[in-house]
């Protein structure tokens, strides 16, 4: 039986969901992937692939309800992580056990050997090995490609586990209902470095303590960050960008940010970023679709999150300051 599936093609984005009750097809369902299924445990087969692809991230979430061996391998100069959603049963990946908690890595030449649970809802993320790469020197300051050398299973903690999975599986669903956000530049960085950020958080090694940097350190690192903010006011920055032009760590950003403004960055860059979306929708008269596409021009995925973020903020939701500027022009 042919894999049913749907498409949504975008100039920088492609969202596929496809079904299949033959291991074959779905073995062939992932683009850029060279693999071979077999199933292993007796019965009929189902299962689904729902594929994302935006510029240098492919992000899947598969599903497969018999147990079944996975071989082969990822396009060239990727870095896979698969975070398991839901398991029933042992898994094998490479070597190592598959459990809830774990994160399961594989690297460009790596070959996939992955023996499935009986049941597996799994999110695959696979990306550009370089880019990822870059971003934990320059964001993270860690050399994440030689902490992942030669692990393919990394077991995080409970806590660790259920935030990534958490956040994983509200990305797919927001980007798999609104795929079109993904147009908008802003949305495409936001959401990679989002990405990115969660899975070096997962996945990394590094649990020693650091030592935070002087006060006067402190204050200048704010200082330069909201010197740049004003200096792009109108740009969506995040704070992997604050990172690379001061040329600091996450975690210094971090501990600056609390010290002196006794608030966090990625809170300080939300309010900066809502009081962008506030001006745009004040600028113009829009429809409620567009205000969908002004929030995730400024990097605003979740929308129900960024409506009661907006209404914490401002103390009305984006269609009131919409209908009240509107009311007020005419």
């Amino acid at each position: 039986m042919n894999p049913v599936a749907s498409c949504t093609d975008g100039e920088h984005f492609t969202a596929i969901t496809r079904s299949t009750d033959d291991v074959d097809d779905l073995a062939s369902c992932l683009r850029r992937w060279n693999q071979n299924y077999d199933q292993l445990t007796a019965g009929p087969f189902t299962g689904s692939v729902e594929e994302l692809w935006f510029d240098q991230v492919q992000i899947f979430r598969e599903r497969t309800d018999q147990s079944i061996h996975e071989a082969g391998d990822a396009w060239q100069g990727s870095c896979t992580f698969g975070i398991p959603i839901e398991v029933e049963g042992s898994g094998w990946f490479c070597g190592d056990v598959l459990d809830l908690d774990s994160v399961v890595a594989m690297r460009s030449g790596d070959e996939l050997d992955f023996r499935t649970p009986r049941l597996l809802d799994i999110i695959v993320v696979t990306t550009d090995a370089q880019a990822l790469n870059t971003y934990a020197a320059e964001v993270e300051h860690c050399d994440f490609g030689a902490e992942l050398r030669h692990r393919h299973a990394v077991h995080t903690s409970p806590e660790q586990a259920a935030a990534l999975r958490d956040f994983l599986t509200s990305l797919t669903v927001n980007l798999r209902a609104t795929p079109d956000m993904l147009r908008h530049a802003a949305m495409r960085k936001a959401v990679t470095h989002a990405i990115y950020g969660s899975l070096i958080a997962a996945a990394s090694s590094d649990t020693q303590p650091r030592v935070p940097p002087p006060c006067n350190t402190r204050r200048s690192i704010v200082e330069r960050a909201r010197e740049y903010m004003n200096a792009h006011i109108d740009e969506p920055i995040t704070v992997a960008d604050l990172c690379v032009q001061l040329g600091v760590s996450r975690r210094t950003l971090q501990y600056s940010f609390q010290d002196v403004l006794d608030l966090n960055p990625v809170s300080f860059l939300r309010a900066m970023r809502l009081n962008g979306v506030r001006r745009a929708l004040k600028r113009t008269s829009v429809q409620a679709g567009t205000i969908a596409d002004i929030a995730a021009r400024w990097g605003f995925w979740h929308l129900s999150h960024f409506a009661t973020d907006y209404k914490r903020m401002f103390g009305e939701l984006p269609s009131q300051t919409v209908r009240r500027t509107h009311d007020f022009g005419s």
